[in-house]
């Protein structure tokens, strides 16, 4: 099964439908016990009775028979149902995994709109094809093998399409020990190409075997939730000496040295110490290729040329093109060669790491806090927090009461029927009519009871998903940086679900179960009142077995909600102690249940003759029989209530979370045209992620003016991405100001602010949709204005050469669109936004140099007269910029135009320009 499958069914389904097969194999149970029990009764009620059984026999079917269309129908709506489900948990996953990119936009409004109901199924997961063991074939590396990977006359597809490939006529061999590098345009197919090794794409020809154990290094890098060293480990034995070798050679040790507990940190790191972190270098960059013993040259899905570095060079204009497209990118290196000696080149090279250092834990707090668990009992909290949503005590008052109503009619109706059967004066007529009659007005009240139900259910669980969206769209960046993505997720889906169904059915079950059981008691009191002296105290001790009961599984419930976003197989082993606990509590009112029967019983045979009707006395011990099942099913269904009511409790604690500043100030919004020049005045600016920490930015005091192309550099950590998150406020000043064409952004709202800028992000960000939403998200534009932007990011015949055109599709996470594409399809954004203000985030740091090429020519013709503020990943890409600003440690180091920067001994761009150009000259001189 691919991990697109297992994604959607860890997200949808192990959260709560896990629960629902253990309650469901709990159901199934009783469908073999209650034809045993209904057997028995039919057997007593045909000696009793004789042929007159048949009868009730007959009542019995038709009323199978009848709940059969029943069924149908509630399965088309269950499916509905569920089908809504996953729209709403899809929409609202999808939004809440990319929050930043929708806060940059200001899209989030338009995303809570989309958002709708929770879950996929089980079934999706488990009809979900799985991929077949023969599209790879691993076998244990021998050394008298040659070839590690081999390949040969294959074709791999994405799709179930066999007949449109996406790479065809692969051969491939690589030998033990072969260093081999792939490359080739945007949407060649080498991502798919490793994809096809590590036998994630299915095979639909040819054959491939992998001798050995392979790691991969994904384009987009991954981590788990954890400690720093926790990632880096992965579950391997710790061998001190090796890792501390792995923290020098992936350029760690200095980020270590910031975080407060060192590599005993817990982390959400972002894009630049993550991909370090996984030490081995995955780059577009040209020029790392002729260290390779073989290139491979990628084009429409196959493998074009294969090669050394020089042999390529010499054989092959598509190579030579890419080689050329990384030096244009990277600029002339006359600057460098006169600015740089050789000696002065090379001395880089001899460069070391200070001497690492052993982490300790020291005392401070952990980036990533623990989850927020309530405690104890609750009390009414969470009921009110439930019943207080557009006045749901109004319906659970008139629910309860048409129900009390349906007691009491169904009582009159029994003891109609059992003080009249024999008396001569009632005819059977009568005897029936009045019968009928009750029924019907019970039937009534029952009705109205439901619709007031559903009526609840429905508002409540709308009302609570809507303030939950509202609080987590609203919440600031820093409540995402240091809470756990899963977190989130786990009350979106499996919370929200439990209030879609759970409680709603558990509120009526327990307000019926508790109603039913007085009235039995009540009915057992007025034939036999002796049976209160057991039946107080019996009752007495029910409730103090229920309380007792509380202290364990509302626990035991809340542990499920905190494991359940941290390990999935958790939520098995906490669920099944909960029903555990359940049928602790049910045995033991099992007893009591009949005690108090058998105390009935013996009240009832001693009374004097005559007493009452035979009946009447029928009648009483019918009730007493039925005991047993109503103490169960209102003591347990109160238990599931008060289960189910810790989601309520869970979702309240994420419903207030602090806000970010308003969306809009109506008493203070921009001019229409506001930014018209696009001149940015930064003074004394300093940042801290939260409260009470340290500062991130350090009074950065500059003026980037109108038109002005700008470069930010600085090493990984300094501050630049800091900068950039305080420009769109996802991040509020904690001294200092930003004003933008003599508006202070902080006086203005967040989505005044944001949608007046551009920004290109680190990470290219497509949704699951079609091309035409991901570039017109809020459909302002004519299709022609996004024909004429995709033709000048180059992706316009791509697009028409697919059926559907602007309405292509684009899977979640733009995973059938190559890292380039996704790219592309973010300045085509930019485009259709025409800001004064455009800003890369280091736009251009995870793809090859073609797309770059392609990035920083548009970006130079469009936005000429705009001012444009590049985060610099690749030294060449701010060579041209006007202005450079060099960021240390959270201070402004230097800011001046390139040329005066370079010329200075001590600048610390001349030394990240002297780093890069050492490296590319020793690249080019293999």
């Amino acid at each position: 099964m691919n991990r697109h499958h297992i994604r959607r069914f860890m997200d949808n389904n192990l959260c709560h439908k896990s629960e629902i097969l253990i309650t469901g194999f709990l159901a199934f149970l009783k469908i073999w016990t209650t034809i045993l029990q209904l057997g028995i009764g039919l057997v007593i009620l045909f000696r009793t009775i004789g042929l007159a059984t048949l009868a009730s026999l007959a009542v019995i079917v038709l009323t199978v028979i009848s709940n059969a269309p029943l069924a149908k129908l509630q399965h088309k709506f269950q499916s509905k149902l569920m089908v809504a489900q996953d729209k709403r948990l899809k929409a609202s996953s999808e939004a809440l995994v990319n929050m930043k990119v929708l806060k940059l936009y200001a899209w989030e409004t338009h995303f809570k709109n989309v958002a709708k109901v929770a879950f996929s199924r089980i079934v999706n997961f488990l009809d979900a094809p799985e991929l077949q063991s023969e599209n790879l074939r691993k076998r244990c590396f021998s050394e008298n093998l040659k070839d590690s990977i081999s390949i040969k006359c294959a074709d791999f597809s994405w799709e179930d399409d066999a007949s449109k490939p996406t790479l065809r006529d692969i051969n491939l061999d690589v030998i033990h020990g072969q260093k081999v590098a792939i490359c080739g345009e945007v949407g060649s197919g080498k991502s798919t190409l490793l994809t096809t090794i590590l036998g994630e794409v299915s095979k639909t020809k040819g054959t491939i075997d992998v001798h050995g154990r392979f790691a991969y290094v994904s384009q987009t890098a991954w981590i788990q939730t954890g400690t720093v060293r926790d990632n880096i480990l992965f579950g391997s034995e710790l061998d001190d000496q090796r890792y501390q070798e792995t923290l020098q050679k992936s350029s760690l040790v200095k980020d270590l040295e910031l975080f407060p507990y060192g590599d005993l940190t817990e982390i959400g790191l972002y894009h630049g110490r993550t991909q370090r972190k996984t030490v081995l270098l995955v780059t577009h960059q040209v020029d790392f290729l002729p260290a390779f013993d073989s290139i491979l040259l990628m084009s429409n899905g196959a493998i074009q040329q294969a090669g050394p570095y020089h042999q390529l060079l010499t054989s092959s204009k598509e190579f030579n093109g890419l080689v050329n497209a990384h030096k244009e990118t990277a600029g002339s290196d006359q600057l460098v060669s006169a600015t740089f000696s050789q000696k002065s080149l090379t001395s880089i090279k001899s460069t070391q790491a200070s001497a690492l250092k052993q982490y300790k834990a020291p005392n401070g707090n952990q980036l990533i806090q623990q989850e927020e668990r309530g405690k104890g009992d609750m009390g009414m909290k969470p009921y009110l927090q439930y019943l207080n949503r557009m006045k749901g005590y109004i319906l659970l008052s008139m629910a309860s009461l048409c129900y009390l109503i349906f007691m009491i009619c169904q009582i009159l109706q029994n003891s109609w029927m059992a003080s009249n059967v024999d008396n001569p004066l009632v005819s059977t007529l009568q005897l029936v009519f009045v019968y009928f009659l009750i029924g019907v007005f019970s039937s009534v009240f029952m009705f109205i009871r439901c619709q007031c139900l559903v009526t609840l259910g429905l508002q409540s669980s709308k009302d609570l998903f809507s303030q939950l969206m509202n609080s987590l769209f609203r919440a600031p960046m820093s409540f995402y940086d240091f809470t756990p993505l899963g977190r989130v997720l786990s009350r979106v889906s499996s919370d929200l679900s439990i209030v879609d169904l759970d409680i709603p059915f558990s509120l009526s079950f327990a307000v019926a179960g508790t109603i039913g059981l007085y009235s039995n008691l009540i009915v057992l009191a007025v034939v036999t009142w002796q049976v209160l002296i057991v039946a107080i105290p019996m009752v007495y001790v029910a409730i103090h077995m229920q309380r007792y009961y509380f202290a364990s599984a509302k626990e035991v419930m809340r542990l499920n909600g905190t494991t359940k976003s941290s390990l999935a197989n958790h939520v098995a082993e906490t669920v099944a102690g909960a029903f555990c606990l359940n049928e602790w509590l049910i045995q033991r009112l099992e007893t009591i249940s009949a005690v108090v029967l058998a105390a009935t019983t013996l009240c009832l045979v001693m009374l004097p003759p005559g007493t009452f009707p035979s009946g009447i006395i029928g009648m009483a011990l019918s009730y007493g029989l039925s005991l047993n099942g109503a103490l169960v099913f209102a003591v347990q269904n109160q238990c599931t209530l008060a289960n189910h009511i810790i989601s309520v409790e869970r979702l309240n604690q994420y419903m207030h979370i602090q806000s970010e500043a308003e969306e809009i100030v109506n008493g203070n919004r921009p001019p229409l045209n506001w930014p018209a020049s696009g001149t940015i005045e930064i003074n004394d600016l300093k940042i801290r992620y939260r409260y009470g920490g340290p500062l991130v930015l350090h009074g950065i005091t500059c003026t980037f003016k109108a038109g002005h192309k700008i470069g930010i550099v600085g090493r990984t950590g300094s501050g630049k991405s800091t900068l950039i998150g305080a420009l769109f406020r996802l991040v509020e000043p904690a001294e200092g100001k930003i004003v933008v064409d003599g508006i202070d952004i902080s006086s203005i709202g967040l989505h005044d602010l944001r949608s007046r800028f551009g920004i290109i992000p680190q990470d290219p960000t497509l949704f699951n949709g079609t091309v035409r939403f991901n570039l017109d998200t809020l459909s302002q534009h004519t299709d022609q204005e996004i024909w004429e932007v995709l033709r000048k990011c180059q992706l316009r015949e791509v697009v028409q050469g697919k059926k559907e055109g602007l309405n292509s599709s684009v899977v979640e996470d733009g995973s059938n669109w190559s890292m380039g594409q996704r790219q592309l399809f973010c300045l085509g954004r930019a485009l259709l936004r025409r800001s004064r203000i455009l800003v890369l985030d280091e736009a251009t740091a995870s793809i090859d140099n073609s797309t770059d090429l392609i990035v920083q020519k548009t970006i130079r013709v469009e936005f000429a007269d705009c001012t444009v503020i590049t985060v610099a990943h690749r030294i060449p890409t701010v060579m041209d910029c006007t202005m450079v600003l060099a960021i240390s440690d959270g201070k402004l180091a230097e800011y001046d135009e390139p040329m005066s920067l370079m010329k200075r001994e001590e600048s610390m761009f001349r030394q990240l320009v002297k780093e890069y150009w050492s490296h590319f000259q020793s690249a080019e001189s293999h």
